[in-house]
């Protein structure tokens, strides 16, 4: 099982993929806090679901360039492997939040439940992305 994260400045969006690596599926958007706090309720999660590896969205610009919200996702990266000691790939996420409203919209989702639950999809988009390429072999 892996677990998808989408590290906000507010939420952490959370998505899992089946055992066979088929399918990510959204899970909680978690309120962000504190690394202690964030990293408790990332435990928990890890715990109750056998998460075996993380798939983190690192947010490139459009070019390629790394900003400010890279190099917080990097940190983020480094924390969470030395709290959780699993294998962890850094996953380029753009167009993933296009792309989940995009999908939410599709599906006829109000613009309130949108907010509520984009960062969620936004993780199910990067989870899958990762999941697929790994499924094929090719990095």
């Amino acid at each position: 099982m892996l677990l998808g994260l989408d590290p906000g400045t507010k939420t952490i969006g959370t998505a899992l993929c089946d055992a066979g690596w088929r399918f990510a599926t959204n899970g909680k958007t978690l309120q962000r806090g504190k690394w202690a706090r964030d990293r408790a309720l990332l435990k928990d999660v890890i715990a109750a679901r056998s998460v075996k590896g993380i798939v983190l969205g690192l947010p490139r610009n459009m070019d390629g360039s790394e900003g400010p919200r890279a190099q917080a996702s990097r940190a983020f990266a480094r924390n969470s492997e030395e709290a959780f000691g699993l294998p962890l790939l850094l996953w380029d996420e753009r167009w993933s939040t296009q792309s989940a409203e995009a999908a939410m919209i599709g599906q006829d989702m109000s613009r309130a439940k949108r907010a509520v639950a984009i960062d969620s999809h936004a993780a199910a988009v990067i989870l899958q992305g990762a999941i697929d390429r790994l499924a094929g072999g090719v990095l």
